[in-house]
């Protein structure tokens, strides 16, 4: 699944050929037309498609903003105000093409689901390879439950003391601390495989409970996930299975991790060990991590 940085670098793909363009016509794939016959929310969620088309289409692009995992887009009108909320899912990706045929990775190619044509004569493809990704026409945020209690981007000045009152509630205090750092409502944006990695460089044990955690093996988990994140972002994120830029391209994080999905601990020379944890897998070395 696309997380924090592999996000951030799809809105960044597309930002400078979309902001302050018009969407001229919206189109849909068969699967997503299916779906709704059938009465699936298959990627476009929670409206029907043509209140969907009547409430983009002739609407302007006016800012496009990540927010953890989630990309919105900002239209409006000379009448109205409204946002595009996407999620990619396990699978999904943003391209901006002039055609369908200049998506350079079949798959996505093939399995396209969502086409914003813009007055630019640009294409803003949504596809996804599962289906598991989402888009959302909301008339703000308040609307979408997933916001109200998300926490502060991790890189936000507040966020550490956000994390710090939410890891001394009862809710998180016996949970381990893997379980807590993916949770959106402690810190927002950080998936499986940079916690994993957050974990191993603050040589903490993916399964302690919080409470056997001291203030400063706290602070020190909190400063290695904002630090993953950030080296993630400079290397364009991690493609490790299906993750592509807009423009088709792969990130380079895939070659500074040094747990998830390897054998061999870079440290130590023991073995990596796995576990699943909360139902994810967790990738860390025994003997470097306490």
């Amino acid at each position: 699944m696309p997380e924090l940085p592999e996000v951030e670098h799809v809105k960044r793909g597309i930002e400078p050929l979309a902001i302050n363009q018009y969407i001229e016509e919206v189109e849909f794939s068969d699967a997503v037309i299916k779906g709704k016959e059938i009465g699936k929310d298959t990627i476009i969620k929670q409206m029907d498609l043509p209140m969907f088309k009547m409430y983009s289409e002739g609407y302007k692009i006016t800012r496009i903003e990540r927010r953890s995992k989630y990309i919105l887009f900002y239209i409006e009108t000379d009448e109205d105000k409204r946002v595009l909320v996407s999620h990619l899912g396990m699978s999904g990706g943003f391209f901006i093409v002039d055609t369908l045929d200049d998506i350079i990775v079949p798959n996505y190619k093939k399995h396209w689901h969502v086409n914003f044509k813009l007055s630019n004569g640009k294409q803003l493809i949504f596809s996804d390879i599962r289906r598991f990704g989402e888009i959302k026409n909301v008339a703000d945020l308040s609307v979408h439950s997933s916001f109200s209690d998300m926490a502060p981007e991790p890189f936000d000045e507040n966020a550490f003391a956000h994390y710090k009152h939410q890891l001394n509630t009862k809710t998180y205090h016996k949970k381990p601390i893997k379980q807590v750092i993916l949770d959106h409502k402690v810190i927002a944006g950080c998936g499986n495989i940079y916690a994993c990695e957050a974990l191993f460089n603050a040589k903490i044990d993916p399964e302690r409970p919080v409470y056997s955690l001291t203030e400063e093996e706290q602070e020190r988990v909190f400063n290695e996930v904002v630090k993953v994140l950030r080296l993630g972002i400079e290397n364009g994120g991690t493609s490790v299975s299906s993750y592509r830029h807009a423009d088709g391209k792969t990130g380079q994080m895939q070659h500074y991790l040094k747990v998830y999905k390897k054998k061999v601990c870079p440290v130590c020379g023991g073995p990596i060990h796995t576990k699943v944890i909360a139902g994810r897998n967790s990738h860390y070395c025994p003997h470097c991590q306490k």
